[in-house]
């Protein structure tokens, strides 16, 4: 079954609000590398002008990634998990994300364009903390292969 072009402009509804964690914040930052002190310590990230520790610029994508199961389980998408791979991913921040923020995330599919004999589905995730301010855009690719018969 092909993507279901008629997914383009769906807002799906917002997920759970995501509360950033401390050790979450650090525990990605060590799995990424992430070595500047304002992800690992509390008293540099607040001397830096933060309230708690900064998440690394890709931590947003543990939030999003509930949207994309949205996106993923949607019945009439026409998205087969097994024949889907990332093929882009990019962040937009207003400001970056903390330790103590409480992350709503709302998933719309801004295109569907088929290349290839692939379908390429881009979506973007808006994420907003808990006073309704705008924090960051997850802006993500998927690339669903086409049928190899």
């Amino acid at each position: 079954m092909p993507v279901n072009p008629e997914l383009t402009n769906r807002t799906f509804a917002p997920v759970a609000p995501y509360l950033v964690g401390r050790e979450k914040v650090r525990e990605f930052a060590r799995a990424t590398r992430a070595s500047a002190a304002v992800h690992h310590d509390v008293e540099a990230a607040r001397a830096a002008g933060f309230a708690d520790v900064v998440a690394p610029p890709t931590f947003p994508i543990v939030v999003a990634e509930a949207t994309l199961q949205q996106l993923l389980a949607e019945p009439d998408a026409g998205i087969d998990f097994s024949r889907v791979v990332h093929g882009d991913q990019r962040f937009t921040y207003s400001r970056p994300v903390v330790a103590g923020d409480e992350l709503t995330a709302t998933l719309r599919v801004t295109g569907i364009k088929t290349l290839g004999g692939n379908a390429m589905v881009t979506s973007e995730t808006d994420m907003v903390d808990s006073g309704g301010q705008h924090v960051v855009t997850s802006v993500s690719t998927l690339v669903v292969r086409g049928d190899d018969s």
